[in-house]
């Protein structure tokens, strides 16, 4: 049984990226926490839908390419047409470039910032209108270790989460006397289509794996205990934070 103030029955959250990997592990747990999910994103989420219906919830699924301009105002508009209200943001989707920085091509930094950062912003502005005007809400933003860290070979993954990093604070800052609990989630290295070359690489999983303490990558599903806390009112007094969920990763 759900504690009361964990429960999110009557909710509705919004996931971005939400058809598979982190997006997906979290849309599922939402559900079993009592959301109603809408998953946007531009692949197939037939997956995800059958998963999250499978637990008595609505899945309403939206076709959005977060690269495209106006695509985030279109997005809300859409997802409050169809379900009525927005309660949760989950700022999940974006994507990973990799090169050596002196040959990081402008197109590919551009990319990655329009998607891992400026439809962040975009996302965060127009649901924080619509929970504004309703008085409550709660944006959970995707960062990441390299939001502390700098990493190897990409710099524009680097300097988008180290910025979402900052937004998060920024907003939190804001809105929390408005209602609205702003805080990110700031996952480990994880077994996704994002750390597929790492995984690949001998040497490179071999070392990551050797520096977390818990001596194993995580899955989308650990995030599902982090994003209910933070969707739910056992977080109402948590604002502007950068949850890690790392296996220990950040202590070591």
């Amino acid at each position: 049984m759900v504690q009361p103030s964990f429960s999110l029955t009557g909710k509705v959250a919004l996931v971005t990226g939400a058809s598979r990997g982190l997006g997906q592990g979290m849309a599922v747990g939402l559900a079993e926490a009592g959301a109603d999910v809408i998953g946007a994103g531009i692949s197939n989420m037939t997956e995800t839908r059958e998963q999250v219906e499978a637990l008595g919830r609505t899945f309403y699924e939206i076709k959005a390419d977060l690269s495209e301009a106006m695509a985030a105002k279109q997005l809300v508009i859409e997802a409050i047409n169809q379900a009525g209200k927005i309660d949760i943001l989950v700022n999940n989707a974006g994507i990973i470039k990799r090169s050596e920085a002196e040959s990081f091509s402008d197109e590919d930094w551009n990319a990655v910032i329009n998607v891992n950062l400026n439809s962040v912003f975009q996302l965060c502005r127009e649901v924080g209108q619509h929970m504004l005007e309703r008085g409550s809400g709660k944006i959970i933003n995707i960062a990441s270790m390299l939001s502390f860290q700098g990493g190897l070979r990409v710099p524009a993954y680097t300097a988008s989460k180290h910025a979402v990093a900052g937004l998060t604070k920024s907003l939190a800052n804001e809105w929390v006397s408005k209602g609205i609990n702003v805080n990110a989630i700031a996952p480990g290295y994880m077994e996704t289509d994002n750390t597929e070359a790492l995984r690949a690489n001998e040497e490179r999983n071999a070392y990551i794996t050797s520096r977390i303490p818990k001596g194993e990558w995580g899955k989308p599903e650990d995030l599902k205990g982090p994003v209910v806390f933070l969707a739910s009112d056992a977080s109402s007094y948590v604002n502007g934070h950068i949850l890690c969920v790392d296996g220990g990763w950040m202590s070591s």
